[in-house]
């Protein structure tokens, strides 16, 4: 049984012609290089000693199925940092966990889960999809470098056998056809030569552009996150209207940074909180829901520097050198007077409450922890449980009804005794401890508790003394971040998705014009198209070429009005003929 060859050719054995494999060939050379993407090898390991060995790892790691291989690894070793407490973030909750899991948590302490983004499997992981995309682009590179030096290949033998193809019989030279083929390729913007009888062109570069983009802005990004952990810190400072804040570490009320931080790397800047002002919508669905939260500054940058003012709110953060001052959080401060028995002034301070609801009712502690003694004259401590309703309505004594001060009211509980701070406890400043206190006894013998308006005072039994509320100051939480490389992720981020969109979007092509005379004196014009992926826009945009250079050169007069014959496109007609 014989087989044809593209030519037309049959051999009686089956075998593939010279001419058909010379054509293949040919064909392949004209749509070589139309991606600089490496070609993947599943080769078997080499036998060529450690030399051999290293080039063979290196190719395996440089490959694409390496490179998303790591990038799901990468992806899935985050999984736990998200699910498990990590100790960069919250100390508290790692210490609870440890105390909760008592066999799982040595285990994770192995694995290194409880501080996933230093471990070093994730650590590995990272580097190594680092070194893969550097040893991916860097040939890539240079090699698109060469096809951006090098013109476009000349046109095979056979056009006939390139998925888009059209052609037509003129009467004028083959010169003039090649020129307004050369000169109409240039203005649609093709990289267009001549090259024998035949203009070929190429379009489309701007695709592996935004593919090398894209990976390039990966490494940048990589890079970028990586110096932003080593380097970042973040730490949390409550102030109150009328306190300052200085950017030094004992300053903060916490604070967490990178592994290679140093207390030099903190932008030298001082600041003080003189007003808060919120503003909260007054009826409708939306009631009590915040209008505005800005924070009036004053503030100077390094030890000399002039003072500045500006308002800090929410989502617009001061920015002073590396570092972003956010404003976060806000709450009530009441200003308390505690006197002893004698009417001397023990404590005089603003104290500043949590707040427990979105009405900002506030809860809090004031711990008198010197200078107070009792009426016998004998030394100790003072413990008060505070609540504050922002405003107060008869009626509803557990909660406030409204986020502003419009009618405050101070709920005080006192207790006397020893507050367990010379213990060496640590224990927070916004809590109680009654195990070594006693309750103050009202005249009924109950738990003394008392509201109190702005200016009243409760008077505590047997002349201990008494505690004044003298009216309320607000607080402001403002969070400092200090994020080296966030400028350079951003940037990696915007190109990234730029480059990937022109690596999707845009198609490299190619097309070639041939100009020849014919057995009969006539002019063949033949044009064809070929792009590296099935796409129509390749016949589409052969076919408006065509019909262009039609109208400069037009058909011999045996073939006045007819149009050039229609561009194929081989690929489609193989599927719809599969369909059939």
């Amino acid at each position: 049984m014989s087989k044809t060859t593209p030519t037309g050719e049959t051999t009686p054995t089956g075998e593939t012609s010279p001419v058909a494999a010379s054509d293949d060939q040919d064909l392949g050379a004209a749509g070589s290089q139309l991606s600089t993407a490496p070609v993947e090898s599943l080769s078997s390991a080499p036998g060529l000693g450690v030399i051999g060995w290293a080039r063979w790892y290196w190719r395996q790691l440089t490959s694409m199925r390496v490179a998303l291989l790591l990038l799901l690894l990468l992806a899935l070793g985050a999984i736990p940092g998200s699910l498990i407490p990590q100790t960069g973030n919250d100390e508290t909750k790692v210490a609870d966990f440890r105390r909760v899991h008592e066999t799982l948590a040595p285990v994770y302490d192995e694995l290194g889960l409880f501080h996933v983004y230093s471990s070093v499997w994730f650590s590995s992981v990272y580097i190594l999809l680092f070194v893969s995309l550097i040893g991916c682009i860097v040939p890539r590179t240079w090699q698109f470098v060469g096809q951006l030096r090098s013109r476009p290949p000349g046109a095979p033998k056979r056009l006939t056998r390139l998925p888009a193809y059209t052609t037509w019989r003129t009467e004028a030279e083959p010169e003039q056809v090649r020129e307004a083929a050369l000169a109409l390729l240039k203005k649609r913007r093709f990289r267009a030569n001549p090259a024998g009888d035949a203009v070929a062109a190429e379009k489309g570069y701007l695709r592996e552009v935004g593919n090398l983009a894209f990976h390039i802005a990966l490494i940048v990004m990589l890079v970028a996150f990586a110096w932003g952990q080593l380097f970042k810190t973040e730490g949390n400072k409550l102030v109150v209207e009328g306190d300052g804040f200085s950017n030094t570490l004992v300053s903060y009320d916490d604070f967490k940074s990178g592994t290679l931080f140093d207390t030099d790397d903190l932008t030298p800047f001082s600041f003080t909180l003189n007003k808060f002002t919120g503003t909260y919508e007054e009826s409708g669905p939306n009631k009590g829901t915040p209008r505005t939260y800005q924070s009036a500054i004053t503030y100077s940058v390094g030890a000399y520097g002039k003072d500045k003012k500006t308002l800090v709110k929410v989502n617009h953060p001061l920015e002073i050198g590396d570092s972003k001052v956010y404003l976060t959080a806000h709450g009530y401060a009441p200003v308390v007077t505690v006197r002893d028995g004698n009417g001397n002034v023990v404590y005089s301070d603003a104290v500043p409450l949590l707040p427990l609801d979105s009405n900002v009712t506030s809860s809090g502690v004031i711990k008198v922890y010197d200078g107070y003694k009792n009426a016998q004259g004998v030394g100790e401590q003072l413990g008060i449980k505070a609540t504050l309703l922002p405003t107060y309505t008869k009626g509803n004594e557990v909660s406030s009804t409204f986020p502003a001060l419009r009618n405050p009211m101070l709920n005080l509980t006192p207790y006397h005794g020893d507050l367990g701070v010379d213990s060496g406890i640590p224990q927070s400043v916004y809590q109680l401890d009654t195990a070594h206190m006693k309750g103050f006894k009202g005249p009924d013998k109950l738990q003394l508790r008392d509201n109190l308006a702005p200016g009243e005072t409760m008077t505590l039994p047997n002349g201990a003394g008494s505690v004044t509320y003298e009216g309320t100051k607000e607080w402001a939480n403002f969070q400092v971040t200090q994020q080296p490389g966030s400028g350079w992720a951003l940037g990696g981020a915007l190109t990234a998705i730029f480059g990937l969109a022109a690596s999707l979007f845009i198609q490299r092509r190619r097309v070639w014009v041939r100009a020849v005379k014919g057995a009969d004196g006539v002019t063949v014009v033949e044009m064809a198209g070929l792009g590296r992926s099935e796409s129509a826009k390749v016949p589409e945009e052969l076919g408006d070429l065509a019909g262009i250079l039609y109208d400069q050169a037009p058909g011999a007069p045996g073939e006045t009005g007819k149009e050039p014959d229609g561009v194929s496109d081989s690929n489609a007609a193989a599927a719809e003929g599969s369909e059939n």
